[in-house]
């Protein structure tokens, strides 16, 4: 697993992206103003994507499912992409647990 820091030319340019072995986008962030603002995001995902109790399980109006880590403080430091059945959403969680917190961070320019 690894992490993307995004920059873009957006209004809120940073936002991080935690990306599978395989490839794929597990949680994503909400865009942030300044760098070390998505820095924190990311250092408070790994902290917090081992413990269960950050985790808040959703089901989209589609029948998607997805998830929020979220900090200690209640605030959603990472949202997850859709999965089609709540199994693999669960296989995705587990991925992050496990190779999340070590994750080495690329970043990427505008």
């Amino acid at each position: 697993m690894q992490v993307v820091l995004k920059e873009s030319q957006a209004q809120e340019p940073f936002s991080f992206s935690f990306i599978s072995a395989a490839g794929q986008t597990v949680v994503k962030s909400e865009n942030y103003k300044a760098k070390k603002s998505a820095v924190n995001g990311i250092e408070s995902v790994k902290k917090n994507c081992t413990n269960d109790a950050r985790y808040e399980m959703k089901e989209a109006k589609n029948g998607k499912f997805y998830f929020n880590v979220k900090a200690s403080n209640g605030q959603i430091v990472g949202t997850s992409t859709m999965f089609a059945t709540a199994a693999d959403r669960d296989s995705a969680i587990a991925e992050l647990k496990s190779d999340g917190p070590g994750a080495a961070v690329e970043e990427k320019g505008a």
